[in-house]
C-alpha cells in the first residue's frame, strides 16, 4: 500500500503491482543466469550490464557505479544473503534517484575553457521579483533561491528611492514594492558559489544619475571586495572563459555615456516602432484585464516618469561616473533598431546585446543566420515580453536553436517553459554553463534551424513506473468526487543531441 497525506487526513492506495515489469525481469535474468546463478545479479554481472546496457566506459567509471549500484542495495536491505542483487532490488535501484539520466557523478564534464560565448547559461529575468511583474514585492530571497539553483545570470533594475538620494531595486514604472539594493548584493556575495564555481554574471538596468551611480560603485566595491572582475581594458577582442573566471562577479550594463540616449534597454529591445507593429500585428496578453491595469498603470504615470527622466537626464549631462563605468566588464551595446547594424560583428570588439522576446521572434524570420553569426562571438540575451504579467515564460528554444546565450526566464514562474530551461541546466553538473553544440559554432557552414532534416534517430519511452500526482492549481483540496489525478504525461527533450557530451 502506498500512503499520501492530503490537508489533514490519509490516503491509501493499493498499487496495481510491486512487480518488475517483464522487459526489466528478462534482462534481470539475462545477465544473471550468465553467471550460474539465476536469483541475484554478481558484481561481475553487474559489470557487465553496466557497461553493455547502461554505456559506462572505462574501467574506472565502472567500477564506480558498480560500487554506487552495491551500496544502494545495501542501504535498502536488497543483497542476498550470500552476495548479488535480487530482482527487486535490481528493480527498484533502476527506477530510483541513483539511477538518474543526469548523474552528479559525471559532474562538469564540459570544455569549460572557451570564451562565454561558447557556452548556453542559466539566466533569470527581474530576479528580485516575488510573483507578477506588476505588484508582487521585491526581496533578495528570490535571488539567494535562483543562485542555489545554479542560475549564473542575475538581474538588477536599479532606481533612486523618492527622495533621489538613495538606490532601490524594483519593477519601475509598477505597483511592485521596493528592495534595498544593499540587501541585494550582500545576497549575492553570500549564494553566488554555492552551487557552482563559475562565474555570476550581474546584469544591472540602471536608471541613475551620477552621483548614485558613484554610490552603486563604492558599494558594489564594498561589498564583493576580490570576487569582483574588473575588465583591463574596455574593448575586449574576445571574451574570457567560465574557466578563468572562476569564483569570479561580473557587472554587465550600458555604459554611463549612452544612459537616457535613447529609452531603457528593456523598452528599447521590446516595444520597436510603432510602423514595426502594425506590420508585424499586436501580440496575444497573457490575461486582458491584468494588461489593462497595466495600462492603465503605464497611462497615469507617464506624464510623471517623462518629467523626471527630462530632469534626470539634466543631471545626468553634467558628468559621467568613472568609479561606475570601470565596474562593467561586459558592456551592453545601444540598439540602433537596425537589424543588419545591430548584429554587426565587430572583429575587434565584444559585446552583449538585448532583444525582448517579440523583436527576436521578428528577428529569426528575417535575420536568422546573422544572429547565429552573431552569437558566435558575442552574447545575446531574451528576455519575456511585457504582457506576462504573471510571471509566464515562453518557449527557449527559440532561443538555444539560434545560439543565444542568455535566455531570461522568470524563476519565480511555473509551467512547462520553466521546467525545459530548469531540465536543460541539468547538465554538465548543474553548474549553469553547457556548452553550445559545433554545429552552432561553425563558421564554414552556418546552421538553418529552419531547415528540414532527415529523421537520424527513433525513441521508444516506455513507462515502468510513475511518483505522485500532478498538481492542479485550481483545486484546494482532494476528496472523493476529486481524487489525486495520476495522469501522467512523458515528453523527452532531445533539441542538441551534441549537448550530453
Amino acid at each position: 500500500m502506498t500512503t499520501y497525506r492530503v490537508c489533514c487526513f490519509l490516503r491509501r492506495f493499493r498499487p496495481a503491482s510491486n512487480e518488475p515489469s517483464e522487459a526489466i525481469g528478462d534482462v534481470f535474468e539475462a545477465y544473471a543466469g550468465a553467471d550460474g546463478g539465476g536469483s541475484a545479479l554478481g558484481e561481475e554481472a553487474l559489470r557487465r550490464f553496466l557497461r553493455e546496457v547502461q554505456g559506462e566506459a572505462g574501467d574506472d567509471d565502472v567500477e564506480a557505479a558498480a560500487r554506487e549500484v552495491l551500496a544502494f542495495a545495501a542501504e535498502h536491505r536488497l543483497l542476498k544473503k550470500g552476495g548479488g542483487l535480487t530482482v527487486e532490488g535490481f528493480h527498484r535501484w533502476l527506477c530510483s534517484d541513483a539511477n538518474a539520466a543526469l548523474h552528479p557523478r559525471r559532474g562538469v564534464h564540459h570544455d569549460m575553457g572557451l570564451p562565454l560565448s561558447h557556452y548556453f547559461i542559466y539566466t533569470g529575468h527581474n530576479s528580485y521579483l516575488t510573483g507578477n511583474q506588476l505588484s508582487s514585492g521585491c526581496s533578495e530571497a528570490p535571488i539567494a533561491k535562483a543562485l542555489r539553483d545554479g542560475v549564473r545570470v542575475i538581474e538588477l533594475d536599479l532606481w533612486p528611492n523618492a527622495a533621489k538620494d538613495d538606490v532601490e531595486v524594483l519593477h519601475g514604472r509598477t505597483w511592485t514594492s521596493p528592495v534595498d539594493l544593499m540587501k541585494c548584493l550582500e545576497t549575492v556575495k553570500e549564494h553566488a558559489f554555492v552551487s557552482s564555481p563559475y562565474p555570476v554574471i550581474l546584469t544591472l538596468e540602471d536608471h541613475l544619475t551620477p552621483h548614485l551611480q558613484a554610490k552603486v560603485a563604492k558599494m558594489v566595491k564594498e561589498t564583493f571586495g576580490d570576487l569582483l572582475h574588473l575588465s583591463e581594458s574596455e574593448a575586449m577582442p574576445v571574451f574570457p572563459s567560465p574557466e578563468d573566471l572562476r569564483g569570479k562577479i561580473i557587472i554587465s550594463t550600458k555604459p554611463p555615456k549612452e544612459y537616457l540616449e535613447t529609452k531603457s534597454s528593456k523598452e528599447e529591445a521590446q516595444n520597436g516602432s510603432a510602423e514595426e507593429e502594425s506590420v508585424w500585428g499586436d501580440e496575444i496578453p497573457d490575461n486582458k484585464a491584468q494588461v489593462a491595469t497595466a495600462r492603465q498603470v503605464s497611462e497615469k504615470d507617464t506624464e510623471r516618469y517623462v518629467e523626471e527622466d527630462e530632469e534626470m537626464e539634466k543631471k545626468v549631462q553634467q558628468g559621467v561616473n568613472g568609479e561606475y563605468k570601470s565596474l562593467i566588464s561586459i558592456s551592453l551595446t545601444r540598439r540602433k533598431h537596425d537589424m543588419d547594424q545591430d548584429l554587426k560583428v565587430d572583429p575587434e570588439k565584444v559585446s552583449r546585446m538585448s532583444l525582448g522576446e517579440a523583436a527576436y521572434e521578428k528577428a529569426t524570420i528575417t535575420h536568422g543566420s546573422e544572429i547565429i553569426k552573431f552569437t558566435q562571438r558575442n552574447l545575446l540575451r531574451i528576455f519575456p515580453k511585457t504582457t506576462r504579467i504573471t510571471s509566464s515564460n515562453y518557449n527557449p528554444l527559440m532561443g538555444w536553436r539560434y545560439g543565444a546565450q542568455m535566455v531570461a526566464a522568470n524563476m519565480q514562474g511555473h509551467g512547462r517553459k520553466l521546467w525545459l530551461t530548469q531540465g536543460m541546466f541539468r547538465a554538465n553538473g548543474g553548474c549553469g554553463y553547457v556548452k553550445k553544440p559545433d554545429f552552432l559554432m561553425n563558421t564554414d557552414k552556418m546552421f538553418d534551424p529552419r531547415s528540414k532534416l532527415p529523421v537520424k534517430t527513433r525513441l521508444k519511452v516506455t513507462v515502468y513506473m510513475g511518483d505522485g500526482w500532478r498538481f492542479d492549481f485550481r483545486k484546494t483540496h482532494f476528496d472523493k468526487c476529486s481524487p489525486p489525478d495520476f495522469y501522467a504525461r512523458v515528453s523527452p527533450f532531445v533539441m542538441l543531441p551534441t549537448i550530453n557530451q
